[in-house]
């Protein structure tokens, strides 16, 4: 490759340090990395609401995370397929194809999660017997309960995760930060709040209107700037 392709040779001028280059990475990098952290601090403080409740609670939540983990491996993956795309014809000037990928992408998210959701929701017994003993009946039910709320609303994360995505492609980090900081602020506050309230289906539901919320200031932001968004 080096030999056959010239934009990989380089000259010991290509090879100095630029602020400017610099500044532009760390004003990308340094979001995304905060982004993550609070991800995974969200994570253990939905954790620890949910340990509070119990065993059974404990053992329903970690076998309900891991199906919800194949789903979220796709939207994930397609958000990520989203950033990609979005920043390749941001930098090329071409909005109108960032536009047209976007309701693409869309329209692929919401087809899936429906699908999905409709199989969790049907199959949700049988999923958790691949991780929980027959004979737990309470862990069952409870990871039962679990997927039918939150596996009901997968397009939520998955527009979230293109949001994610868009965001970053155009140069607005700070957004992906905000819309996570949303979701998952939400959704430790109403853990704690719907818990003491209605117990552990309150933890259930504080995942799904995390999601929404963070939806509806990620779409309204992009509509109220759309024009300025897509402009480099």
């Amino acid at each position: 490759m080096y030999r056959k392709f010239d934009i990989l040779k380089t000259e010991p001028s290509d090879r100095r340090f630029r602020p400017e280059l610099a500044r532009q990475l760390m004003y990308i990098g340094v979001p995304m990395g905060l982004q993550f952290s609070i991800t995974a601090i969200g994570s253990i403080m939905l954790q620890s609401a949910n340990n509070a409740l119990g065993t059974a609670c404990v053992a329903a939540f970690t076998a309900a995370m891991r199906i919800k983990m194949f789903v979220m491996c796709a939207l994930d993956s397609l958000g990520m397929a989203m950033a990609t795309y979005s920043g390749q014809n941001y930098g090329a000037g071409k909005q109108e194809r960032i536009r047209k990928g976007l309701k693409g992408a869309v329209l692929v998210s919401v087809v899936f999660c429906v699908i999905v959701s409709a199989l969790v929701f049907v199959f949700a017994k049988p999923l958790m017997l691949l991780f929980v003993e027959a004979g737990e009946t309470e862990i069952i039910a409870e990871g039962v309960r679990y997927l039918h709320i939150e596996g009901a609303f997968y397009c939520g994360i998955g527009c979230l995760f293109l949001l994610y995505g868009l965001y970053r492609a155009v140069a607005k980090p700070g957004m992906s930060v905000v819309l996570t900081v949303i979701s998952l602020g939400t959704r430790v506050v109403l853990a704690y709040l719907l818990s003491a309230v209605i117990g552990v289906t309150g933890i259930w539901w504080s995942v799904p209107i995390g999601w929404f919320l963070a939806d509806v200031t990620g779409v309204v932001y992009y509509f109220i700037h759309k024009e300025k968004l897509l402009h480099f």
